[in-house]
C-alpha cells in the first residue's frame, strides 16, 4: 500500500533569484479535454475543474457501486487507481472501468499505480514501464478523449535521486505521443507526489515542452508537507505566476497537529479555479484516509464529511461535465422581439465597490487581484470596469469572466461568486502584461 504520509525532515534550500516568464500555453489541437493556458477545457471550449475522489480499484474490483457513490457526492471526476502487472493486476479490465465512468457521468482519470516511490521502492514500476501498459490498453482508449484523463503514473519517483524525475517524466510524454495517444496527459510530481525538494515546481517548463500536443497538466500530492496555509499558498502561487496548468490529484485532511492543511488547500482550489481529487473512498490500510467505512456511502468518516460537504467541498463546488450534459456557455441571442414585452418593476441596482492591487510583478508580466465586496444590501452579480493608462493587457483570469476593447476591461462573476450577502467579499484575480509603467487604474463596480 502506498506511503501517504512521510516523517520527513526538510532542509532549507537556497533561494535562487530568477527572471519569472509567463508562459501561456496553446490550447491543444487534438479531439477532447485539453489544456488551454492554465486551465482545462472541454473540446466545445468549456471550462472543466476537477471535483473528484480516488478510488482503490485495482485492490478492489468487485466495489463497482462505488462509481455510482462516489458521483453521489456531487463529483464530477474519479482518479481510478489501476496495475500494469509489475506489482499489482494487471488491469485488463479499462474498458469496464470507462463504462462505468460513462454510465455515472464521471470523467474518468486512469492511473497506473505500479510507479509509487520508484528509486526508493524498489519494486515499483518505471514510468517507461508505465507507458508500455498504457500501449497495450490503447484499444479501450483510442475514442475516449472527451471522457478520460491518462495519468501516466502514480508518485512515480521517491525521495532517491529525485531530479532523475524530470528526463523520465519528459520521455514518458514523447512517447505516448509517438504512439498516437492524443489525450489530455496528467504528470505526478516527485517525492511521492508532494515534490518536497521542488523538482516539478523548478522544471515545470520543461516537462510541458515534451509535449507535442501542449496537452499535458501537472499533479501535485498534498500531504504531511503541505501542514500549514504559508507552504500551500506559496507552492500554488508558482505555478499561477508561471502561467503552468496544475491540478491537486492526491490529498488528505488533518486529522492531527502537523498534518496537511485540506481547508485552506479546498480554499485555494476554489478561488483559483484549480481541480481537486481527494485521496480516497475506501478501503485504505489506515483507515483514517477512508472517506466512506467499509465502502458504504451511508457511513461517511470525518474525512468524508469535511471534504464532501465543507464549504469548498465537493457538493458546493462540483459542475459536471458538459459532455454529460452539464451546464453549457449562456448564448445572449441578438434578435430583437417584434413584441412589446409587458412592463414589470425593475428591481434596484445593489451596490459594490471593488478595490485592485498588484501583488506580484516580473519583467513584461504581473500579476492582478481584485477584491469585489457589497454595500448594505446582498447582490446578484457584479460587474466590474477599468481603463489601463500604461497599455496594460490582460492574458489569463481566474474566478472571473473578461472581455477587453483596447485599454477598456470589464470583468463579470461566474456562476459560484455573484451571489454575495452584505458586505460579504469574493476575489478574483489575472496575468497581465506591461511595458514601462504599471500604474493601478481607478474601478468601477455595478451590481444587481
Amino acid at each position: 500500500m502506498k506511503r501517504k504520509l512521510l516523517a520527513l525532515c526538510v532542509a532549507v534550500l537556497a533561494a535562487v533569484a530568477s527572471v519569472l516568464v509567463v508562459y501561456l500555453q496553446p490550447a491543444s489541437a487534438a479531439a477532447g479535454l485539453r489544456v488551454s493556458g492554465t486551465k482545462i477545457v472541454e473540446a466545445n471550449g468549456q471550462e472543466f475543474i476537477m471535483r473528484g475522489v480516488n478510488h482503490p480499484h485495482v485492490w478492489y474490483t468487485g466495489q463497482t457501486s462505488s462509481f455510482a457513490n462516489i458521483k453521489a457526492t456531487g463529483a464530477n471526476t474519479v482518479r481510478v487507481v489501476l496495475g500494469s502487472g509489475k506489482r499489482w493486476g494487471p488491469s485488463n479490465d479499462v474498458a469496464n472501468v470507462i463504462s462505468l465512468c460513462k454510465q455515472n457521468r464521471l470523467i474518468c482519470v486512469l492511473e497506473v499505480h505500479d510507479t509509487t516511490g520508484y528509486g526508493e521502492e524498489g519494486a515499483a514500476a518505471s514510468l517507461d514501464e508505465a507507458v508500455n501498459y498504457w500501449i497495450t490498453q490503447k484499444s479501450a482508449l483510442v475514442g475516449q478523449e472527451n471522457y478520460v484523463v491518462i495519468n501516466i503514473g502514480n508518485e512515480p519517483i521517491g525521495n532517491t535521486n529525485a531530479a532523475q524525475w524530470t528526463d523520465a517524466t519528459a520521455n514518458a510524454i514523447k512517447k505516448m505521443r509517438g504512439n498516437g495517444f492524443e489525450h489530455l496527459l496528467m504528470v505526478d510530481a516527485p517525492n511521492w507526489g508532494q515534490d518536497w525538494q521542488y523538482v516539478m515546481r523548478d522544471n515545470g517548463q520543461t516537462i510541458l515542452n515534451a509535449d507535442t500536443q501542449h496537452n499535458t497538466v501537472l499533479s501535485i500530492h498534498m500531504y504531511a508537507v503541505f501542514n500549514t496555509a504559508a507552504s500551500i499558498v506559496d507552492y500554488l502561487n508558482r505555478f499561477r505566476t508561471n502561467g503552468w496548468p496544475l491540478v491537486i490529484g492526491e490529498f488528505g485532511w488533518r486529522f492531527s497537529s502537523g498534518e496537511v492543511d485540506d481547508e485552506t488547500i479546498a480554499a485555494e482550489a476554489r478561488s483559483r479555479g484549480l481541480g481537486y481529487i481527494a485521496w480516497s473512498w475506501s478501503g485504505n490500510t489506515d483507515p483514517i484516509l477512508d472517506m466512506a467505512l467499509n465502502f458504504d456511502p451511508n457511513q461517511l468518516s470525518t474525512w468524508g464529511k469535511r471534504i464532501v460537504d465543507g464549504p469548498n467541498g465537493i457538493r458546493a463546488t462540483g459542475k459536471e461535465a458538459t459532455i454529460f450534459g452539464g451546464p453549457t456557455p449562456t448564448i445572449t441571442p441578438t434578435v430583437t422581439p417584434t413584441v412589446t414585452p409587458t412592463v414589470t418593476p425593475t428591481p434596484p441596482t445593489g451596490a459594490c465597490s471593488a478595490t485592485y492591487k498588484v501583488s506580484g510583478q516580473w519583467g513584461g508580466g504581473f500579476q492582478g487581484d481584485v477584491r469585489v465586496t457589497a454595500g448594505n444590501a446582498a447582490i446578484k452579480s457584479w460587474t466590474v470596469t477599468w481603463a489601463f493608462a500604461n497599455g496594460q493587457a490582460v492574458t489569463n483570469v481566474w474566478n472571473a469572466t473578461i472581455s477587453s476593447s483596447g485599454p477598456n476591461v470589464t470583468a463579470r462573476n461566474v456562476g459560484y461568486n455573484g451571489n454575495l450577502g452584505a458586505g460579504a467579499s469574493t476575489t478574483f484575480g489575472f496575468l497581465g502584461s506591461w511595458n514601462g509603467s504599471n500604474n493601478v487604474p481607478t474601478l468601477s463596480c455595478t451590481a444587481s
